[in-house]
């Protein structure tokens, strides 16, 4: 598998392998977010920090995990974004509707700001 999957206490931490979340990858990636969010899980941090390439399949994936975590009710994070894949995030004005982190330290406070 191209996707390292890590349960932690507030999130699920997925890390795509890979140098590329292209046509061959996102369908795995989809797969993955389907079963985790199927188990209940609506907290996600998808690392991306391995990618040197997306297209658009790897957005559209990334986009379902969002959604996917919005109607858990659920935090959606996206990190580790190298310069190429941050400039394709912010061509396609994804940067506005996603949440972002570059360090560990920001994944942890979009999940400890929405703690209740």
């Amino acid at each position: 598998m191209n996707l390292n999957i890590e349960k932690l206490p507030e999130y699920t931490m997925i890390k795509v392998v890979d140098s590329k979340l292209d046509t061959n990858i996102a369908p795995d990636l989809k797969s993955e977010l389907v079963v985790i969010a199927g188990n209940g899980e609506s907290n996600i941090v998808l690392d991306l920090s391995n990618c040197q390439y997306c297209d658009s399949s790897g957005l559209s994936a990334i986009l379902v995990a969002n959604r996917l975590c919005k109607n858990a009710n659920g935090t959606f994070v996206l990190t580790g974004l190298t310069e190429t894949v941050d400039q394709l995030v912010k061509l396609s004005q994804l940067d506005t509707v996603l949440n972002i982190a570059g360090t560990p330290e920001e994944v942890r406070s979009f999940f400890q700001n929405s703690a209740v």
